[in-house]
């Protein structure tokens, strides 16, 4: 048998090995591409398809209801209108939430600067009362029991019964994570109860700089695994 011929039957042989591994390899690189890329569909398919929830929809009560539970009712009633669903004020996206002939209560003689008979001028700047800061004109959770019930709502001040000034304020101050014990507010223990934050000294702080970690989603690896793995199979020269 001539050199030429043990060659050809070598090489022969020894593509016939490789083949079935280059099949396997290239099918392993196939589906790390396809894991990569739609790895993470199920979770956007998800979200896609997730109802989107009726901001104005009155709250449900859990089976038992602790007071500022009932004081979430008694918000969706008479403070959400002006305050906002989340406590952030009359905004201008809030007010996005409401058909669009009601957007605008200024111009309508419900609101307006003369309002009908059982109409009420409603301010234009209305602050939110939910959020860092938003209650700090208040010492403490007796003095905002007590502004509650002397003033608002606005449209028929001090028409709250006390006991639904108490529960609106217990809600305002679990909502600002003020108050998250399931005791009940009351005159004996409000005035302990800090709503506003103390003056901090002032005080030098060294200067650091904020690292930010940053983040892979762990389905990109798949991709690039992948896409290596191919590449080292087309690429591949051929042993003779």
């Amino acid at each position: 048998m001539s050199l030429t011929r043990v060659c050809a039957a070598k090489y022969k042989n020894s593509v016939q090995r490789k083949f079935p591994l280059q099949i396997l390899l290239f099918s392993i690189g196939i589906a790390l591409l396809l894991a990569g890329l739609f790895l993470d569909m199920p979770s956007a398919v998800a979200q896609s398809i997730m109802p989107t929830p009726d901001r104005l929809a009155q709250p449900t009560l859990p089976v038992t209801p602790s007071q500022a539970d009932l004081g979430a009712q008694v918000y969706w009633l008479t403070c959400l209108p002006c305050h906002g669903d989340r406590g952030q004020g009359l905004t201008e996206e809030f007010k996005q939430a409401y058909p669009k002939e009601e957007q605008n209560c200024w111009s309508s003689g419900c609101h307006g600067n003369r309002p009908y008979e059982s109409g009420f001028t409603l301010p234009k700047v209305i602050p939110p009362i939910i959020g860092a800061g938003t209650l700090q004109r208040f010492p403490n959770a007796l003095v905002l029991r007590s502004y509650i019930s002397v003033t608002m709502p606005w449209w028929n001040p001090a028409s709250l019964t006390e006991e639904e000034s108490w529960q609106v304020t217990a809600f305002l101050l679990r909502e600002n994570h003020l108050w998250t014990t399931g005791e009940e507010l009351t005159d004996a223990n409000s005035a302990q109860l800090l709503v506003a934050a103390p003056t901090p000294t002032a005080t030098l702080q060294p200067f650091l700089p904020t690292v930010l970690p940053r983040t892979i989603p762990f389905f990109f690896f798949f991709f690039i695994a992948g896409a290596i793995l191919m590449i080292l199979i087309f690429f591949r020269k051929p042993r003779v």
